[in-house]
């Protein structure tokens, strides 16, 4: 699977109350509308400026906070192929790959708002295109990519069975 996308930069600790902003709690049964929201307290023209394909790149323990499937999910709503980061929360990373959206761990201090990156999830590659920076990371496990294959570990179950995550 290899992505192109342009980097929306920013930086350590992005927590789930930054990508989904609780004052709009009451969007959450309303998921496309939630996600015009996305990432908006961090950088408030993201919502607006961000397009199908592109990149989110934290720093340190991006997603930390609550548990909320909805942070992921309307990331993925917004168009955002892949997030990087130095690190994720743990409950981020998980929900992540089980709503189909891929989540890399990488040092991202090299990459720049606005660079173009090429990233191919199966062999572990980034490259930035702008810069010709690459960098090798480390692979996601064959039933993790196979999730996110599916779309997401409700549609890897539906076409599987609950005993297939491999």
């Amino acid at each position: 699977m290899i992505l192109k996308g342009r980097v929306w930069k920013f930086g350590d600790n992005i927590s789930t109350d930054l990508i989904c902003p609780g004052r709009y709690f009451h969007l959450r049964s309303n998921l496309p509308e939630l996600a015009t929201h996305v990432l908006e307290d961090a950088d408030p023209t993201f919502p607006q400026k961000v397009q199908k394909g592109d990149f989110v790149v934290g720093g340190k323990n991006f997603g930390l906070g609550s548990s909320r499937e909805h942070a992921p999910t309307i990331i993925k709503l917004a168009g955002v192929s892949v997030v990087l980061a130095k690190s994720f929360a743990r409950i981020f990373f998980r929900n992540s790959i089980n709503v189909g959206l891929p989540v890399i761990e990488c040092d991202t201090d090299k990459f720049n708002d606005g660079d173009e990156l090429e990233i191919d999830l199966g062999k572990g590659i980034v490259k930035d295109i702008t810069t010709g920076y690459e960098v090798k990371v480390p692979e996601l496990p064959k039933g993790m990519l196979n999730i996110l294959n599916d779309g997401g570990l409700v549609e890897h179950i539906k076409k599987h069975g609950d005993f297939q995550l491999t």
